[in-house]
Order: C-alpha cells, then sequence, then structure tokens
C-alpha cells in the first residue's frame, strides 16, 4: 500500500494540469462563499433603503455571478488540460462555447434585473415607496427585454467576426418582406404601443365600447392582445388594433357618479310639490357624500299621463359602484319619506272613467 500510495502522489506531483485545476477550483469554491455570505450581510439592508434599483441590482446579480465564476473555473480547467494535452482542434471547439455561455450570463443578469425593477415599482411589496403607473412600467420593461436580448445576439455575432451591417441590412429587407407578410401583426404590435403611450386605459381599469360589445376589467396588455374579464368572469381577448377603430369608455377615471331620476306624486297633491321639491334638495345639500361643489338641482319638471314628476339631479363623492348605490338607496328612501311627511303618495298608472248623468250602475 506504501509503494502504491508513492507512486500515485509521483503521478500527482508530476501530471503538469492536476495542481493548476485544483487551484482554480479552490479559489472557485473561496469565492462563491464569499459572493453568498456578502449577499447575505448586505441584501436585508439594502431593503431597507429609500432606492428601488440597488436591492434589485444585488439580487439580480448573485445568481448569475455564482454561475459565471464556475464557467469561468471549468474553461479555465478545460483550456490547461487542451494545452497539456496538445489539443488544438479541441480549444476551436471550447472558444464558442466560452463566448456563448458568457453572452448568456450577462443576458439572463439584464432580464433578472428588468423583473426586478418592474416588481419593484408595480408591486404591492413597497408600500412607503413611491410606484408608477403599471402599464407604464409594463412597457418600458417589454422594451427593455427586447434590447436587451438584440444585445446579447449582436454581442455574440460581434464575438464570432461576423459583419453586423450585413445582418443589419439583411435584417432591414427581412423586416420589409415580414411587414407586407404580416400587416395585422404590426397593427396590433403598435396598437399595443399606442396604447402604452397614450394610455387611455391601465391594468385594472374598468373599461367599455360604445361601439362593442366590450365590457369588463383589464387584465393585461400585451403586444398583440389585451385581456378583459368580463362581469360574467369571461376573458375577452381583443387584439390592439382594435382599440385604433372603437370608442373606449373609461368609468375607471370618473371624478364622481352621476345619480338622476323622476320621481311622481299624485295630481291630487300638486298643492304640495313646492315644499317637497326645496325639502328634498335641502336634504340632498346636506347629504354627507353628495359633492356639492358639482351642479345639482330638484325640479318639478313634468306632467305625467298619471303623476306629476320632479327631478333629482346630483353626483356622489364616491366612485366605488357599491357604495354609489348605497348612497343612492338612502336618497330615494328619504325623499319617500320626505313625500309621506307632507301628507302626498308616490303616484303610480291609474285610469279615472267618467259616467255620464242618467247611467246607473246595477248591483
Amino acid at each position: 500500500m506504501d509503494e502504491q500510495g508513492a507512486e500515485i502522489i509521483n503521478l500527482f506531483f508530476h501530471s503538469g494540469w492536476i495542481i493548476p485545476v485544483l487551484i482554480i477550483i479552490a479559489l472557485t469554491l473561496l469565492a462563491h462563499f464569499v459572493i453568498s455570505r456578502f449577499y447575505k450581510r448586505v441584501y436585508p439592508r439594502l431593503r431597507r433603503t429609500s432606492l428601488a434599483w440597488d436591492s434589485a441590482l444585488l439580487q439580480a446579480l448573485i445568481r448569475p455571478l455564482k454561475i459565471f465564476i464556475w464557467i469561468l473555473a471549468l474553461i479555465l480547467s478545460i483550456q490547461i488540460l487542451a494545452a497539456h494535452r496538445d489539443y488544438k482542434e479541441f480549444m476551436n471547439f471550447v472558444r464558442p462555447c466560452r463566448d456563448l455561455l458568457f453572452v448568456f450570463t450577462m443576458l439572463w443578469f439584464s432580464l433578472r434585473f428588468i423583473k426586478n425593477m418592474e416588481s419593484e415599482h408595480s408591486g404591492e411589496n413597497r408600500a412607503r415607496k413611491k410606484r408608477f403607473d403599471k402599464t407604464t412600467v409594463r412597457a418600458v420593461c417589454q422594451i427593455s427585454r427586447v434590447i436587451a436580448i438584440i444585445l446579447a445576439v449582436l454581442i455574440f455575432l460581434q464575438t464570432r467576426n461576423v459583419n453586423l451591417s450585413a445582418v443589419l441590412a439583411f435584417g432591414g429587407a427581412g423586416g420589409l418582406i415580414a411587414g407586407l407578410a404580416a400587416k395585422d401583426l404590426l397593427a396590433n404590435f403598435f396598437g399595443g404601443l399606442m396604447i402604452y403611450l397614450d394610455r387611455p386605459f391601465s391594468v385594472g381599469d374598468w373599461i367599455s365600447s360604445p361601439d362593442r360589445e366590450i365590457e369588463g376589467s383589464v387584465e393585461n396588455i400585451g403586444w398583440r392582445l389585451t385581456r378583459i374579464r368580463s362581469f360574467e368572469k369571461r376573458p375577452i381577448y381583443v387584439p390592439n388594433g382594435v382599440f385604433s377603430n372603437i370608442s373606449v369608455v373609461n368609468p375607471s377615471r370618473m371624478s364622481n357618479r352621476q345619480i338622476k331620476t323622476h320621481v311622481g306624486i299624485r295630481y291630487n297633491d300638486a298643492s304640495k310639490m313646492e315644499m317637497i321639491v326645496k325639502e328634498v334638495e335641502e336634504m340632498i345639500r346636506n347629504h354627507p357624500e353628495i359633492d356639492t361643489d358639482k351642479f345639482l338641482m330638484v325640479r318639478f319638471d313634468e306632467f305625467g299621463s298619471s303623476s306629476l314628476n320632479f327631478l333629482i339631479y346630483c353626483f356622489t363623492k364616491t366612485t366605488k359602484w357599491a357604495d354609489y348605490m348605497l348612497h343612492q338607496q338612502d336618497i330615494y328612501l328619504k325623499t319617500i319619506k320626505i313625500i309621506e311627511k307632507h301628507g302626498a303618495e308616490c303616484a303610480f298608472p291609474t285610469t279615472t272613467l267618467h259616467i255620464p248623468e242618467g247611467v246607473a250602475l246595477k248591483q
């Protein structure tokens, strides 16, 4: 056993590639440990700062960096082995793989950073920090992803000594051909771009269209389709190009909700109309949920077939539909009480039969 051990040790020290490879592996393990400890200590502190990009950058960097150092160690080890064995053809195969892995690692880091920034600026995890419009954040991040992927491809082609001018020229001609063949797809793409720029609605808004049977809450705005969830919980997929040709109503951005109705009393109560109208208007002006800065009125405005009708017109402070319905109900009930207080009654359709004199009814 001693002689065999001596032979193994002698072979180990006389193999010119083993010791450098072991040193590389040891340094890689040390670097991996240092990076992990650094992340565990620094990241919680960055989360408590007022900045969003610092923690997003560190979180995006940590995993690709660990993978990068192991890839670098593997490539250095392979190069040492190939140089020791004089494998020149193998080195020609390793170089493009090395370049591809490096570019992929950088692209991975960029996409992770963009995703973290999107989460930081549109999520609910940092209530004390400034939030941005979700639709704008989504648009900027999607454009950033496309740019990152294009740059990664161009960098890799540059490392392969590919003529980028020829590639760009071919891409321009190919883009023209693709544009003619897929004009609907481009119409939807630019329709989505216009939604991001003009922002007629955002994710979470309730929208409707008088031109199409479209109504519901916006769930997602993609580059080709916008997904809307109807009130029946059915998904509606609308191509973005459609929004260039239709009118869109966005009730989510209303400043107030309108209450407008007619209330009718009997013709026999005509003498009480003036006091009823006056008191109903006073009740509305003193209602805590009615916006008195907006136009409001209560006016007798119509001689109906069976009733004298007065108009109630005002705006609530809230825009939430459920709260609005409660406040509207409260005003209606108080209006009925005011009518009853004055000894009047709400009218309903009636028919009066006039019997000529001399005509008697037999029982």
